[in-house]
């Protein structure tokens, strides 16, 4: 049983996740390390952050339902991935071990957070590329002009999408770097793009966490092969959907410019913590 404090805790933490996640990515973030403080377990922190955020991911959609109707050809063109390496990712986790995971999660926290980094100048290179008739923001056609170009969007996008399945934390900034080499630079468009997709991602990744294995005393309990801790999960789903459902009218009224700077502030300081630990 956990105490009021850290159910508190859990409880704010996806609700700031899912208005996060609404915004630009890097809910679990805030998720994680708060699992990770109560379950002492970042296996089954990671699974149970993954299930947790998956409701507010939905409620999102909600507030960029208009960016989303306007994207459909992005979308598509990313769901195959997203799928694929969302159950390759998946896989893999259930096979790690928990020490070598809580090793590398550092590490792969600092790699999103520098991809994020490094969206806005490739985006700003890419639109120098364009026709000068191309709007920046448009459905972008320059990967049906180049299929060299579409396979290398493809093919970072299942990357992404194997991360995600493995670790969900800076999904969300990884799909903004994809989106940047789409030729996309409009926040809110990209916002709408990556919502659905991680929650292609995260949709897999939970059948693998909810019907697949790990090895006995990985997952929660000693005797236990499952990655997910039921209850905490619920308690955060409720979190993450208030925060999900508002978090789209927030990103527009804080500006493009603020919700960087927090994403990557985030990242870099859990980043730095987990070195510390």
């Amino acid at each position: 049983m956990i105490t009021f404090a850290q159910g508190a805790l859990l409880f704010t933490s996806a609700a700031l996740a899912g208005a996060v996640n609404s915004v630009a990515g890097g809910g679990t973030l805030l998720t994680f390390p708060a699992l990770y403080h109560v379950l002492n377990n970042p296996l089954v922190a990671n699974a149970t952050s993954t299930v947790a955020l998956w409701p507010g991911q939905l409620s999102s959609l909600f507030g960029y339902r208009k960016e989303i109707g306007e994207s459909q050809v992005a979308i598509k063109r990313l769901a195959v991935p997203s799928l694929v390496g969302g159950a390759i990712g998946a896989s893999l986790l259930l096979h790690t071990k928990p020490e070598v995971f809580a090793t590398i999660v550092p590490y792969l926290i600092l790699l999103a957070t520098t991809l994020f980094m490094l969206q806005e100048p490739l985006s700003r290179y890419l639109k120098k590329q364009k026709p000068a008739t191309e709007s920046a923001d448009a459905p972008p056609s320059t990967p049906e002009d180049s299929p060299a170009r579409l396979a290398t969007v493809i093919g970072f996008q299942l990357m992404v999408a194997i991360y995600g399945g493995y670790f969900g934390a800076g999904i969300g900034i990884l799909m903004l770097a994809a989106l940047g080499f789409m030729g996309f630079s409009h926040i809110h468009r990209m916002n709408g793009i990556k919502n659905i997709n991680g929650l292609l991602i995260n949709m897999v990744a939970i059948g693998f966490f909810v019907f697949g294995h790990t090895k006995p005393g990985n997952g929660v309990g000693p005797h236990s092969n499952s990655l997910i801790d039921w209850p905490l999960a619920l308690l955060m789903m409720a979190g993450s959907i208030v925060g999900g459902y508002t978090g789209a009218g927030i990103a527009r009224k804080i500006g493009q410019s603020n919700v960087r700077k927090a994403i990557i502030f985030i990242g870099f300081a859990l980043a730095l913590s987990l070195f510390r630990k």
